[in-house]
């Protein structure tokens, strides 16, 4: 019997930790605003990512984005695409928690860069995943663009090199 038991508390354990975990959250809905399809549109104040489809809908991601006073507007382009990528806090980040060290290795659960990364031109942002899913929907980052893991892996499908991204309020 000790051997179901643990079985049985493996199973809980494991649909514990799954219903913990948030559901992806992208949805496909309707968006026409006369844009290319493949083109990336974050509306800050929704804390929303779109892919535009280009048949009149889009999916719609939910993102955590830059706090106030670090949040910023304009058009960019996908420049990068890294899948666990290292992170070296940048300057600003580094001024504010000084005992961060100067890179953090890609896959480590102190990543904030997650499961991947899609630096934008310009060399200061990153549409990327998170290790803080709690911070999706809020208003919590330097300006990055925050998406769960399994989102930013399925946008990482789904954009290339050279695509556009509108960050608009």
């Amino acid at each position: 019997m000790i051997g179901f038991e643990k079985v049985v508390f493996g199973v809980l354990a494991v649909a514990g930790a799954l219903a913990a975990m948030p559901a992806a959250a992208r949805e496909v809905v309707a968006f026409d605003q006369g844009m290319s399809p493949g083109t990336v549109v974050v509306r800050t104040a929704e804390r929303r990512l779109y892919l535009v489809n280009g048949d009149g809908t889009a999916i719609r991601y939910p993102v955590a984005v830059g706090k106030p006073g670090k949040q910023w507007t304009g058009a960019r382009q996908i420049d990068g695409k890294y899948v666990e990528p290292a992170w070296s806090p940048p300057r600003e980040v580094k001024r504010d928690n000084p005992r961060l060290p100067d890179v953090i290795a890609g896959g480590s659960p102190h990543n904030p860069m997650g499961s991947a990364a899609l630096t934008l031109s310009g060399g200061e942002y990153a549409i990327h995943g998170t290790n803080r899913p709690n911070s999706i929907g809020s208003y919590a980052s330097y300006g990055c663009i925050r998406m769960y893991n399994q989102d930013v892996v399925d946008l990482y499908s789904r954009v290339s090199v050279g695509t556009p991204v509108y960050v608009v309020r």
